[in-house]
């Protein structure tokens, strides 16, 4: 199980990196990399997926200083983090930043 003080403390030190698919739709959100460490710094864990082949992975709901909503979905890799997606919370798959909608 992933604990958010592993995932900020690998966002400090660097010691992360995107997916493919995480780097293509933080561009398709329009959401730059300093937006996805704000989130993870100021994230909280809503959600922990079991591991379904490729690792424990958790979503992480966090905001940017701009006050900027963004979910990012992390899993790990040896002692790295690893961004497996990001996206901008929206309806109807979420009511609010922390609170899902319908499924």
């Amino acid at each position: 199980m992933l604990k958010i003080d592993w995932i900020k403390n690998r966002v400090r030190k660097g010691e992360y990196y995107f997916s493919k698919h995480a780097d293509l739709e933080r561009q398709n959100d329009n959401l730059t990399i300093k937006e996805i460490e704000e989130a993870l710094l100021t994230g909280r864990i809503i959600e922990q997926y079991e591991d379904t082949g490729r690792g424990e992975s958790c979503l992480v709901a966090g905001f940017t200083e701009m006050g900027k909503p963004i979910h990012v979905v992390c899993g790990a890799r040896g002692d790295w983090l690893v961004v497996i997606t990001v996206y901008i919370p929206r309806p109807p798959k979420f009511k609010a930043p922390y609170e899902r909608g319908e499924r």
